[in-house]
């Protein structure tokens, strides 16, 4: 196949990130699968974006973590670590905190991830500043869409107020916790919703570890 018949790339500078997947995947994937989910991640992130200054990194961002899923449900590791994907509506609050709240807890024993069945522009403020008072840090984080090579790949589906909206894939466990939307909420009221989320939290490691 020839560089020309690659799908157009939206945004030229993607191709350095195509370059850098492909690398990564060598033997895995082709640079037209790479390419063509880098440029489907970008679109993705570019139809809810407020601020475009970093897409290009997200959208390489986004469509590693589409890799790496792809490849796990492709040749899935035996005994390795549980994957965990919580999915709420806009993933710029309760998804997101859960998500960071268990990757602080559970550190490299879980690969944890998150992802909106209608995701928003950004991260809500009051969110990272109640994460931020816990010691729990919320770097790099942006509100994602929801990808079936993620679901497949997950372990454990968490789900939290999106309904009926997040696909049901075989043999994936599923768990819906109802916790209120922090958006616009004050940051008393978010702070409760982190601190009932870390309850949660607390819970399922507690059932991981049989304690």
């Amino acid at each position: 196949m020839t560089a020309s018949s690659y799908p157009v790339l939206p945004d030229e500078r993607l191709a350095s990130g195509v370059a850098r997947l492909a690398v990564r995947h060598q033997g895995r994937f082709s640079v037209e699968t790479v390419q063509r989910l880098i440029a489907d991640s970008y679109e993705q992130l570019a139809a809810n974006a407020h601020v475009r200054t970093h897409l290009v990194v997200l959208a390489e961002r986004f469509a590693a973590e589409r890799l790496d899923a792809l490849a796990h449900v492709e040749s899935p590791t035996v005994g390795g670590r549980p994957r965990v994907l919580f999915v709420c509506s806009h993933n710029a609050g309760r998804s997101q905190m859960a998500a960071a709240l268990l990757a602080h807890r559970a550190g490299d024993d879980v690969i944890v991830s998150s992802a909106g069945t209608h995701p928003s522009g950004a991260v809500d403020p009051h969110v990272v500043q109640a994460l931020t008072e816990a010691g729990v840090a919320l770097d790099e984080v942006y509100p994602k869409p929801l990808t079936d090579e993620v679901v497949q790949a997950a372990d454990i589906v968490i789900t939290m107020g999106c309904g009926d909206a997040c696909p049901v894939m075989p043999g994936r466990r599923y768990l819906d916790w109802p916790v209120p939307d922090p958006d616009g909420a004050p940051i008393g009221v978010v702070r409760s919703i982190r601190d009932g989320i870390d309850a949660r939290i607390t819970a399922l490691l507690d059932a991981r570890s049989g304690t």
